[in-house]
């Protein structure tokens, strides 16, 4: 049966006519599917479906999406980042993630620009709607410890651009944030520290500048220290008042993705 699958050009040109036209046969394509960008449930019999390759080096997976979400594309993505990457936007949230780290929390994520040695740099604050507990604890929030383990650095104030964190990155795909991806248990495959519901919007400021340097400024704060800050110079007083009071850490990580 075919299938209501959009297939671009480039996408085309990567896996060859051949298999291009098995998908859109409906040879070599699911029926039903999860999103790669919402990770909910489609049916490519019965809905207008993008496909979307991610190509590393050496590595090229196939996955599906719904095409209200993302478009067919290519993603570009650093070839030991692949598996990990692609699986912690396919997969289902199932917890696994490496030990004596807070990704079980609900962490509020916002984008936002920071003005640093003269130019604007893109960067997500990290939140929790809550105390964070070290694993196996009852109480007390060890947010900060715990992602001191991991190599963040506190920052007394945003002078300075931090320093990178080897093994994290920040995955961005069709301009939308999709995942904040930490090394795996044992030096293995990455997975998701923190991954959107749904991609994150991100404004075109923010992708201009993150496709420019590659690179994105990851700011974490304990509950109650940053809060919902509607404009880009609040945000940057309340970071300046997290680090005044020792309570902002930071890092900074490669960009994956466009």
């Amino acid at each position: 049966m075919s299938r209501m699958l959009d297939v671009s050009d480039d996408v085309r040109a990567e896996i060859g006519d051949e298999e291009a036209d098995r998908l859109l046969a409906g040879e070599n394509a699911p029926g039903n599917y999860d999103c790669t960008s919402c990770r909910t449930p489609g049916d490519s019999g019965r809905e207008a479906t993008s496909t979307v390759l991610f190509v590393g080096d050496e590595t090229a997976v196939l996955a599906f999406a719904h095409a209200t979400c993302i478009p067919s594309q290519v993603v570009p993505v650093a070839e030991e980042q692949l598996q990990g990457a692609v699986r912690s936007i396919t997969a289902s949230q199932d917890g696994s993630a490496g030990d004596g780290s807070p990704e079980q929390a609900v962490l509020g994520v916002t984008s936002g620009l920071v003005l640093i040695e003269g130019e604007l740099q893109p960067a997500l604050v990290v939140e929790p709607t809550s105390a964070v507990a070290r694993p196996g604890a009852d109480a007390g929030d060890e947010f900060l410890p715990l992602l001191a383990e991991q190599g963040f650095q506190p920052v007394a104030d945003l002078r300075a651009m931090p320093a990178s964190l080897p093994g994290w990155s920040v995955l961005l795909a069709a301009g939308q944030l999709h995942a904040v991806l930490q090394p795996g248990a044992a030096g293995g495959t990455p997975v998701a520290w923190w991954q959107a519901h749904r991609p994150l919007q991100v404004t075109d400021s923010w992708r201009s500048a993150a496709n420019k340097s590659q690179k994105v400024l990851v700011l974490a704060a304990p509950v109650g220290s940053i809060g919902q800050q509607p404009r880009e110079d609040l945000l940057r007083s309340a970071l300046d008042k997290a680090a005044a009071e020792g309570r902002l850490v930071a890092a900074t990580l490669p960009l994956a993705g466009t």
